[in-house]
Protein backbone atom coordinates (compact mmCIF):
# COMPACT_ATOMS: atom_id res chain seq x y z
CA UNK A 1 0.00 0.00 0.00
CA UNK A 2 1.61 2.80 -1.44
CA UNK A 3 1.73 5.90 1.17
CA UNK A 4 0.40 9.32 0.73
CA UNK A 5 0.40 12.94 2.07
CA UNK A 6 -3.29 12.20 4.19
CA UNK A 7 -1.17 10.26 6.42
CA UNK A 8 -2.26 12.08 9.97
CA UNK A 9 0.97 13.32 11.42
CA UNK A 10 1.53 14.90 8.07
CA UNK A 11 -1.48 16.29 7.45
CA UNK A 12 -2.36 17.80 10.26
CA UNK A 13 0.77 20.37 10.62
CA UNK A 14 -0.02 20.90 6.51
CA UNK A 15 -3.19 21.68 7.27
CA UNK A 16 -2.20 24.00 9.95
CA UNK A 17 -0.57 25.75 7.29
CA UNK A 18 -3.18 26.12 4.49
CA UNK A 19 -5.02 27.65 7.00
CA UNK A 20 -2.46 30.09 8.12
CA UNK A 21 -1.48 31.36 4.38
CA UNK A 22 -4.86 31.69 3.18
CA UNK A 23 -5.69 33.75 6.29
CA UNK A 24 -2.09 35.96 5.59
CA UNK A 25 -2.83 35.99 2.00
CA UNK A 26 -6.43 37.47 2.57
CA UNK A 27 -5.26 40.19 4.96
CA UNK A 28 -2.61 41.22 2.55
CA UNK A 29 -5.52 41.79 -0.25
CA UNK A 30 -7.66 43.41 2.05
CA UNK A 31 -5.49 45.08 4.96
CA UNK A 32 -3.51 48.31 5.49
CA UNK A 33 -0.18 50.14 5.28
CA UNK A 34 1.88 50.81 8.53
CA UNK A 35 1.31 54.38 8.03
CA UNK A 36 4.02 55.66 10.54
CA UNK A 37 5.49 58.86 11.95
CA UNK A 38 9.02 57.94 10.96
CA UNK A 39 11.14 58.23 7.81
CA UNK A 40 10.58 55.65 4.88
CA UNK A 41 13.04 54.84 2.85
CA UNK A 42 12.20 53.31 -0.48
CA UNK A 43 15.34 52.03 -1.49
CA UNK A 44 15.62 50.10 2.15
CA UNK A 45 12.17 48.84 1.49
CA UNK A 46 12.60 46.92 -2.03
CA UNK A 47 16.23 45.39 -0.36
CA UNK A 48 14.34 44.16 1.99
CA UNK A 49 11.32 42.35 0.21
CA UNK A 50 13.56 41.24 -2.39
CA UNK A 51 14.74 38.89 0.61
CA UNK A 52 11.68 38.10 1.48
CA UNK A 53 10.97 36.69 -1.92
CA UNK A 54 14.10 35.42 -2.69
CA UNK A 55 13.07 32.97 1.24
CA UNK A 56 9.87 32.80 -0.09
CA UNK A 57 10.52 30.69 -2.76
CA UNK A 58 13.23 28.91 -1.35
CA UNK A 59 10.89 27.77 1.16
CA UNK A 60 8.35 26.82 -1.55
CA UNK A 61 11.89 24.60 -3.25
CA UNK A 62 12.58 22.72 -0.12
CA UNK A 63 8.60 21.58 0.62
CA UNK A 64 8.04 20.54 -3.31
CA UNK A 65 11.55 18.33 -2.43
CA UNK A 66 10.10 17.33 0.54
CA UNK A 67 7.11 15.60 -0.92
CA UNK A 68 8.56 14.36 -4.18
CA UNK A 69 9.56 11.30 -3.31
CA UNK A 70 9.28 8.28 -0.44
CA UNK A 71 10.21 8.05 2.26
CA UNK A 72 7.67 10.89 3.83
CA UNK A 73 9.28 13.58 6.14
CA UNK A 74 9.15 13.02 9.36
CA UNK A 75 6.50 14.41 12.10
CA UNK A 76 8.56 16.68 13.60
CA UNK A 77 10.21 17.49 10.10
CA UNK A 78 7.17 18.53 8.71
CA UNK A 79 6.44 20.70 11.86
CA UNK A 80 9.75 22.16 11.35
CA UNK A 81 9.14 22.86 7.42
CA UNK A 82 5.64 24.06 8.04
CA UNK A 83 7.10 26.83 10.98
CA UNK A 84 9.87 27.86 8.58
CA UNK A 85 7.09 28.39 5.59
CA UNK A 86 4.91 30.12 7.76
CA UNK A 87 8.00 32.35 8.78
CA UNK A 88 9.00 33.38 5.63
CA UNK A 89 4.92 34.16 4.50
CA UNK A 90 4.94 36.12 8.01
CA UNK A 91 7.83 38.44 7.32
CA UNK A 92 6.79 39.23 3.16
CA UNK A 93 3.76 40.10 4.09
CA UNK A 94 4.97 42.50 7.33
CA UNK A 95 7.79 43.80 4.22
CA UNK A 96 4.60 44.83 1.95
CA UNK A 97 2.65 46.47 5.23
CA UNK A 98 5.81 48.51 5.31
CA UNK A 99 4.75 49.98 2.35
CA UNK A 100 2.83 53.58 3.09
CA UNK A 101 0.07 54.89 0.80
CA UNK A 102 1.81 58.19 0.94
CA UNK A 103 4.52 56.48 -1.28
CA UNK A 104 1.16 56.37 -4.03
CA UNK A 105 -1.47 53.72 -4.43
CA UNK A 106 -0.57 53.14 -7.80
CA UNK A 107 2.67 51.91 -6.38
CA UNK A 108 1.34 49.85 -3.55
CA UNK A 109 -1.70 48.22 -5.21
CA UNK A 110 0.99 46.46 -7.96
CA UNK A 111 3.39 45.20 -4.70
CA UNK A 112 -0.13 44.29 -3.49
CA UNK A 113 -0.84 42.16 -6.39
CA UNK A 114 2.21 40.52 -6.73
CA UNK A 115 2.76 39.95 -2.95
CA UNK A 116 -0.66 37.88 -2.86
CA UNK A 117 0.32 36.28 -6.22
CA UNK A 118 3.00 34.63 -4.27
CA UNK A 119 0.81 33.80 -1.20
CA UNK A 120 -1.74 32.43 -3.82
CA UNK A 121 1.18 29.92 -5.74
CA UNK A 122 2.19 28.30 -1.98
CA UNK A 123 -1.59 27.80 -1.29
CA UNK A 124 -1.91 26.09 -4.20
CA UNK A 125 1.21 24.17 -3.64
CA UNK A 126 0.18 23.12 -0.04
CA UNK A 127 -2.87 22.50 -1.65
CA UNK A 128 -1.89 20.07 -4.19
CA UNK A 129 0.94 18.10 -1.83
CA UNK A 130 -1.91 17.79 0.65
CA UNK A 131 -4.19 16.08 -2.16
CA UNK A 132 -1.43 14.22 -3.78
CA UNK A 133 -0.42 10.17 -3.50
CA UNK A 134 3.59 10.45 -2.88
CA UNK A 135 4.19 8.07 -5.52
CA UNK A 136 6.60 10.86 -7.44
CA UNK A 137 6.49 14.24 -7.98
CA UNK A 138 3.33 15.22 -9.83
CA UNK A 139 2.77 17.22 -13.20
CA UNK A 140 0.23 19.31 -10.48
CA UNK A 141 3.39 19.53 -7.97
CA UNK A 142 5.69 20.40 -10.76
CA UNK A 143 3.39 23.38 -12.02
CA UNK A 144 2.36 24.56 -8.76
CA UNK A 145 6.10 25.15 -7.57
CA UNK A 146 6.95 26.73 -11.23
CA UNK A 147 3.89 28.64 -10.25
CA UNK A 148 5.72 30.10 -6.75
CA UNK A 149 9.13 30.80 -8.91
CA UNK A 150 7.21 32.64 -11.86
CA UNK A 151 5.49 35.16 -9.06
CA UNK A 152 8.36 35.48 -7.18
CA UNK A 153 10.55 35.90 -10.38
CA UNK A 154 8.19 39.30 -11.44
CA UNK A 155 9.38 40.94 -8.84
CA UNK A 156 12.52 42.37 -9.85
CA UNK A 157 10.42 43.98 -12.91
CA UNK A 158 7.93 45.93 -11.02
CA UNK A 159 8.07 49.52 -11.15
CA UNK A 160 10.23 50.89 -8.04
CA UNK A 161 8.25 54.03 -7.49
CA UNK A 162 5.06 55.63 -7.95
CA UNK A 163 5.92 57.61 -11.10
CA UNK A 164 6.84 54.37 -13.13
CA UNK A 165 3.92 52.39 -11.80
CA UNK A 166 1.49 54.95 -13.35
CA UNK A 167 3.38 54.98 -16.56
CA UNK A 168 3.36 51.14 -16.39
CA UNK A 169 -0.61 51.38 -16.55
CA UNK A 170 -0.48 54.46 -18.86
CA UNK A 171 1.14 52.50 -21.30
CA UNK A 172 -0.97 49.67 -21.35
CA UNK A 173 -4.22 51.35 -21.56
CA UNK A 174 -2.79 53.08 -24.99
CA UNK A 175 -1.93 49.60 -26.21
CA UNK A 176 -5.52 48.29 -25.29
CA UNK A 177 -7.35 51.73 -27.31
CA UNK A 178 -4.63 51.16 -30.09
CA UNK A 179 -5.68 47.39 -30.51
CA UNK A 180 -9.81 48.63 -30.26
CA UNK A 181 -8.98 51.06 -32.97
CA UNK A 182 -7.06 49.14 -35.39
CA UNK A 183 -9.77 46.32 -35.08
CA UNK A 184 -12.85 48.36 -35.61
CA UNK A 185 -10.57 49.67 -39.08
CA UNK A 186 -9.84 46.54 -40.09
CA UNK A 187 -14.15 45.42 -40.04
CA UNK A 188 -14.66 48.29 -41.45
CA UNK A 189 -11.72 47.83 -44.48
CA UNK A 190 -12.40 43.83 -44.85
CA UNK A 191 -16.42 43.78 -46.04
CA UNK A 192 -18.71 45.91 -46.66
CA UNK A 193 -20.30 43.02 -44.52
CA UNK A 194 -18.38 42.14 -41.51
CA UNK A 195 -20.27 38.80 -40.67
CA UNK A 196 -20.00 37.58 -44.73
CA UNK A 197 -17.76 35.30 -42.79
CA UNK A 198 -19.89 33.70 -39.51
CA UNK A 199 -23.16 33.83 -41.29
CA UNK A 200 -24.75 31.11 -44.34
CA UNK A 201 -25.73 32.67 -47.43
CA UNK A 202 -28.95 32.14 -46.26
CA UNK A 203 -29.21 34.03 -43.36
CA UNK A 204 -27.44 36.70 -44.90
CA UNK A 205 -30.69 37.36 -46.55
CA UNK A 206 -33.15 36.57 -43.97
CA UNK A 207 -31.17 38.93 -41.82
CA UNK A 208 -31.89 41.68 -44.23
CA UNK A 209 -29.42 44.47 -44.85
CA UNK A 210 -29.25 46.48 -41.68
CA UNK A 211 -28.40 43.60 -39.09
CA UNK A 212 -25.26 42.74 -41.25
CA UNK A 213 -23.23 45.84 -42.58
CA UNK A 214 -22.91 49.42 -42.47
CA UNK A 215 -25.79 51.55 -43.55
CA UNK A 216 -24.52 54.85 -45.38
CA UNK A 217 -25.92 56.54 -42.58
CA UNK A 218 -23.97 54.14 -40.34
CA UNK A 219 -20.64 54.96 -41.81
CA UNK A 220 -21.02 58.34 -41.50
CA UNK A 221 -21.23 58.53 -38.13
CA UNK A 222 -18.55 55.68 -37.24
CA UNK A 223 -16.19 58.74 -38.74
CA UNK A 224 -16.66 60.84 -36.28
CA UNK A 225 -16.75 58.35 -33.68
CA UNK A 226 -13.41 56.69 -34.93
CA UNK A 227 -11.80 60.75 -34.44
CA UNK A 228 -12.93 60.57 -30.53
CA UNK A 229 -11.71 57.03 -30.40
CA UNK A 230 -7.96 58.28 -32.04
CA UNK A 231 -8.19 61.65 -29.66
CA UNK A 232 -8.39 59.09 -26.33
CA UNK A 233 -5.29 57.60 -27.78
CA UNK A 234 -3.33 60.43 -28.46
CA UNK A 235 -4.48 61.79 -25.08
CA UNK A 236 -3.40 58.78 -23.06
CA UNK A 237 0.00 58.84 -25.79
CA UNK A 238 0.58 62.11 -24.96
CA UNK A 239 -0.03 61.99 -20.96
CA UNK A 240 2.43 58.68 -21.00
CA UNK A 241 5.26 61.04 -22.41
CA UNK A 242 4.49 63.81 -19.94
CA UNK A 243 4.59 61.51 -16.84
CA UNK A 244 7.43 59.91 -18.32
CA UNK A 245 9.83 63.20 -18.52
CA UNK A 246 7.74 65.69 -16.09
CA UNK A 247 6.41 63.27 -13.15
CA UNK A 248 8.01 63.29 -10.09
CA UNK A 249 7.75 61.21 -6.63
CA UNK A 250 9.30 63.71 -4.37
CA UNK A 251 6.20 65.39 -2.79
CA UNK A 252 3.04 63.57 -0.97
CA UNK A 253 0.79 66.06 -3.99
CA UNK A 254 2.40 65.21 -7.08
CA UNK A 255 2.61 61.19 -6.15
CA UNK A 256 -1.16 61.58 -5.22
CA UNK A 257 -1.69 63.68 -9.01
CA UNK A 258 -0.04 60.67 -10.38
CA UNK A 259 -2.75 58.37 -8.95
CA UNK A 260 -5.31 60.89 -10.51
CA UNK A 261 -3.99 59.94 -13.05
CA UNK A 262 -3.73 56.51 -13.40
CA UNK A 263 -7.38 56.05 -12.16
CA UNK A 264 -9.22 58.52 -14.43
CA UNK A 265 -7.12 56.93 -17.71
CA UNK A 266 -7.90 53.16 -16.12
CA UNK A 267 -11.97 54.71 -17.25
CA UNK A 268 -11.00 55.34 -21.29
CA UNK A 269 -9.95 52.19 -22.55
CA UNK A 270 -13.70 50.19 -21.45
CA UNK A 271 -15.12 53.81 -22.64
CA UNK A 272 -13.63 53.20 -26.03
CA UNK A 273 -14.30 49.21 -26.12
CA UNK A 274 -18.27 50.10 -24.86
CA UNK A 275 -18.06 53.16 -28.27
CA UNK A 276 -16.53 50.57 -30.58
CA UNK A 277 -18.96 47.65 -29.53
CA UNK A 278 -21.54 49.65 -30.53
CA UNK A 279 -20.50 50.91 -34.04
CA UNK A 280 -21.16 47.10 -35.11
CA UNK A 281 -24.31 46.52 -36.93
CA UNK A 282 -27.38 46.31 -36.39
CA UNK A 283 -26.17 50.00 -35.40
CA UNK A 284 -28.16 51.39 -32.52
CA UNK A 285 -27.66 54.97 -33.43
CA UNK A 286 -28.60 55.98 -29.83
CA UNK A 287 -26.64 53.78 -28.21
CA UNK A 288 -23.58 55.25 -30.28
CA UNK A 289 -24.69 59.03 -29.11
CA UNK A 290 -25.04 57.41 -25.57
CA UNK A 291 -21.49 55.93 -25.61
CA UNK A 292 -19.79 58.40 -27.21
CA UNK A 293 -20.67 61.23 -24.97
CA UNK A 294 -19.29 58.79 -22.17
CA UNK A 295 -15.85 58.52 -23.66
CA UNK A 296 -15.85 62.43 -24.65
CA UNK A 297 -16.76 62.94 -21.05
CA UNK A 298 -13.71 60.65 -19.64
CA UNK A 299 -11.31 62.34 -22.20
CA UNK A 300 -12.10 65.68 -20.90
CA UNK A 301 -11.91 64.42 -17.94
CA UNK A 302 -8.18 63.09 -18.17
CA UNK A 303 -7.40 65.86 -19.84
CA UNK A 304 -8.73 68.24 -16.84
CA UNK A 305 -6.81 66.42 -14.62
CA UNK A 306 -3.50 66.86 -16.41
CA UNK A 307 -3.79 70.30 -16.89
CA UNK A 308 -4.16 71.17 -13.20
CA UNK A 309 -1.17 68.58 -12.40
CA UNK A 310 2.73 68.67 -11.81
CA UNK A 311 3.19 67.03 -15.44
CA UNK A 312 1.38 69.05 -17.50
CA UNK A 313 3.92 71.98 -17.80
CA UNK A 314 4.31 75.04 -20.55
CA UNK A 315 5.10 72.87 -23.21
CA UNK A 316 1.69 70.52 -22.42
CA UNK A 317 -1.10 72.85 -22.82
CA UNK A 318 -0.86 73.00 -26.41
CA UNK A 319 -1.67 69.40 -26.65
CA UNK A 320 -4.17 69.80 -24.00
CA UNK A 321 -6.02 72.30 -25.51
CA UNK A 322 -5.84 70.86 -28.95
CA UNK A 323 -7.11 67.03 -28.10
CA UNK A 324 -9.82 68.76 -26.09
CA UNK A 325 -10.86 70.56 -28.62
CA UNK A 326 -11.26 67.61 -31.11
CA UNK A 327 -13.11 66.06 -28.88
CA UNK A 328 -15.94 68.62 -28.50
CA UNK A 329 -15.52 68.79 -32.66
CA UNK A 330 -15.90 64.91 -33.09
CA UNK A 331 -18.32 64.75 -30.70
CA UNK A 332 -20.58 67.44 -31.91
CA UNK A 333 -20.62 65.84 -35.00
CA UNK A 334 -21.37 62.69 -33.82
CA UNK A 335 -24.13 63.72 -31.90
CA UNK A 336 -25.70 65.58 -34.75
CA UNK A 337 -25.89 62.44 -36.98
CA UNK A 338 -27.13 60.41 -34.94
CA UNK A 339 -30.24 62.16 -34.51
CA UNK A 340 -30.96 63.09 -37.71
CA UNK A 341 -30.92 58.96 -37.95
CA UNK A 342 -33.33 58.68 -34.66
Amino acid sequence: MSADNSCPDVSIPLRNLLNSVQCIRDRVKDGESNESSGGFNLQNFWDTLSQAVKAASQEATKLSLSFSKPPLPSPQDCERLAESIQKSVLALSTVYYWLPKSQGMTLRRVVRDATAAVLDGLVQLIDVILSSPLQSLSQEQLTSTGGVWLSCDRFPHLPRDNQAAVLDILVSCTAVVKDAIEEMEQAQAESQDPFSDVLEEEDLVSRGNQDTYWSESDRQLMSPCRGLMKASAACLKKLSAAVRANGSVDTAESIAQLDDLADIAKEVSPSVDDLALSLYPPMDHAAVELNACRLASVVKKVLEIARASHVCMEAEQGWVQFLNGAVDHNLQKAKTLAQACH
